[in-house]
């Protein structure tokens, strides 16, 4: 068995780089054309063996701390749940102004005035803004689709009705604040909306007789006293 530096070197060879091997074969080389003691030669030799594992176990460390790095973290969004997509604030829509309706009806029974007058605003702005955009819709297809108009005339009455609703209740809440000052204009809003003669309109009429706002009360009737 050969004990020699080359077969140390051998038996290494599937550890050390290439440019460290080369140039230890070419060191071994020189060795045994250059007149250099064997003990000087082996020192050499085994200095030279040293740097170059000293390289190899140095070359992997830098590999692994290259590789290595924090990979980026994308954010991504959450599916909307099914719950998310059917809450009415989501969006205008019929049935937000109904649930606003009757959230503020539950607030209104536990006596939570507050709440129920914020709940009864938003659903008076909604009914509001949907009864006007079926008006709009109904002038602009009245002479062009007679059914397409008058299914948007059916909405915008239909949502317009439920504005005053949500007025008239928003009405009876300040009332019941002792804030007839807020009452008063929605009433007169009412009236002006419903007719007098309408049910509702009667309804709101009459509050203005119970507040104080107007001295005559109103019956219906075209007949004069």
């Amino acid at each position: 068995m050969d004990r020699s530096p080359r077969a140390k070197l051998d038996n290494g060879n599937d550890k050390i780089p290439g440019v460290c091997q080369t140039v230890i074969i070419i060191w071994l080389k020189i060795t045994k054309t250059m007149l250099i003691p064997d003990m000087i030669s082996a020192r050499l030799t085994k200095i030279l063996l040293s740097l170059a594992f000293i390289a190899i176990s140095t070359v992997p460390v830098l590999a692994q701390q290259t590789e290595t790095t924090t990979p980026e973290t994308i954010p991504t969004e959450e599916p909307e749940s099914d719950n998310s997509r059917s809450q009415p604030n989501n969006f205008l829509s019929l049935q937000g102004g109904k649930q606003l309706m009757s959230e503020a009806s539950e607030a209104i029974n536990n006596q939570q005035y507050e709440v129920a007058a914020d709940k009864l605003q938003k659903a008076r702005q909604v009914f509001n803004q949907l009864s006007n955009f079926y008006l709009q819709l109904f002038n602009n297809f009245s002479g062009i689709d007679n059914r397409v108009a008058q299914s948007q005339r059916g909405k915008a009455l239909e949502t317009g009705q439920m504005r005053d609703e949500a007025t008239y209740q928003l009405a009876l809440v300040h009332r019941a604040q002792e804030q007839t000052e807020l009452s008063v204009p929605l009433l007169v809003q009412v009236v002006n909306s419903q007719n007098p003669t309408s049910e509702l309109g009667k309804k709101a009429y009459q509050q203005l007789y119970e507040i104080g706002f107007v001295d005559e009360p109103f019956t219906g009737s075209n007949a004069e006293n």
